[in-house]
């Protein structure tokens, strides 16, 4: 239990410190090519991030652009993440229920 213990949370910190960086990354970005205040592009790429769409109205090309591949990315990268927090959980449950992974 103790070693499933230090793997979840090498797991979960290792999923989140990847959130951090998608956010990070997104936030400079609407930043940089919307203007917007570091709030609002904060608060744009944690809703593109977590699917739930564009808050903010885009006007240049560029930000637009940004948004479109700041969304394809973050569409495979949140679930990544979210999968990558939940794998020991389903590898011990795969063990649990003496299932063959091979």
């Amino acid at each position: 239990m103790r070693e499933f213990t230090k793997r979840m949370v090498w797991f979960v910190v290792f999923g989140l410190l990847f959130i951090v960086v998608s956010l990070s990354i997104g936030a400079i970005g609407y930043r940089h090519f919307a203007g917007l205040g570091w709030v609002d592009s904060y608060y744009n790429a944690s809703m593109i991030l977590t699917g739930m769409g564009p808050v903010a109205v885009l006007t240049s090309d560029s930000a637009k652009i940004f948004a479109t591949a700041y969304s394809i990315y973050s569409g495979v990268a949140f679930l990544t993440a979210v999968g990558v927090m939940f794998a020991p959980l389903v590898h011990r449950l795969f063990h649990r229920l003496h299932i063959d992974l091979e």
